[in-house]
């Protein structure tokens, strides 16, 4: 793509995020239409994306790697988060461990790449089947272990989780279709094609529904120390991605997964954990704000 139009579409999707943001700060719409957004583009528009771009997906047989990679690097980053907070009080590091961990696929990574690279969006597909699950059930057994906390969430609760999720459904229909070499037919890709093309512009402006831009001065140090790791750890990887001998289209996937901001699951999550909604809140809002200029940077230096 061309680094004029690359500034312009990056231009475009944060534009997009501040009308959302004007929109609630200007009374027209509120938290709950973003809600009622979510819902939409949980059932409907991302769904609808995952079809289309996976309806005529040659299944390579090194791509499914992307799976176990999600997971793997999931549980990399809990660790990490467990780690640097150690010396913190337990909802502290299960903030810090919900905080650097997980990818936002569905509502950050999907629209980015409608916008920038269409190429990518069959493979980071395949990276979040391995991420659904983790964001399901099994980043919360991880930090429930690593914090020493009693519940437990069995197989079967992560299962049901999984099939709640219509994302995560409707890759395993979409991928056990393509493993089997079934093709939906043209005219049904082609009328739910307007639905998947508007799902850029409402996961944008959801998410700037949903920013807060303000914070306890309390908590400034915490949420600091956090976005740097994050970051840090994301930065790190896409250096280590830049030198492997990795197909290309694998690297540049993984890349923009590791300066992705933080899911909307783990949000929910950090603060079931005991994290005050504003400083889980403002954390989000900063990743977002953070992920779109680090992915257009990824970007430029693989050379898409």
């Amino acid at each position: 793509m061309h680094v004029g139009q690359m500034v312009v579409n990056g231009i475009a999707l944060f534009l997009i995020i501040v009308l959302g943001y004007l929109l609630k700060r200007f009374g027209l719409l509120g938290k709950a239409d973003g809600t009622s957004l979510s819902v939409v583009i949980l059932n409907l528009t991302l769904p609808a994306v995952i079809i289309v771009n996976l309806a005529d997906l040659p299944i390579e047989g090194y791509y499914l790697w992307l799976i176990p990679i999600a997971i793997v690097l999931t549980l990399l980053q809990i660790f990490l988060g467990k780690y640097f907070s150690r010396k913190e009080s337990k909802e502290i590091q299960a903030f810090f461990m919900y905080g650097v961990s997980g990818y936002n696929v569905g509502n950050f990574i999907l629209p980015f790449l409608q916008s920038f690279f269409v190429a990518g969006i069959p493979a980071i597909s395949l990276f979040d089947v391995g991420n659904s699950i983790m964001l399901a059930g099994g980043t919360t057994i991880a930090v429930d272990h690593l914090s020493g906390k009693a519940e437990k969430t069995s197989f079967g609760q992560i299962l049901k989780r999984l099939f709640r999720n219509p994302a995560f459904t409707t890759y395993l229909v979409m991928l056990t279709l393509r493993l089997l070499n079934i093709s939906l037919p043209q005219t049904l890709v082609t009328m739910i094609s307007p639905i998947a093309a508007s799902n850029g512009f409402l996961s944008m402006l959801m998410i700037g529904l949903y920013l807060e831009l303000r914070l306890p001065r309390k908590a400034m140090g915490v949420v600091g120390r956090s976005l740097l790791l994050r970051y840090g750890i994301g930065l790190v990887m896409v250096t280590v991605l830049y030198f492997l001998p990795l197909p290309s289209l694998m690297k540049v996937v993984l890349a923009l997964a590791a300066v992705s901001p933080m899911p909307i699951f783990n949000t929910i999550n950090a603060v079931l954990a005991g994290a005050t909604e504003e400083t889980v809140g403002f954390f989000s809002s900063m990743s977002f704000l953070l992920s779109l200029p680090l992915m257009m940077a990824v970007v430029l230096v693989f050379g898409i």
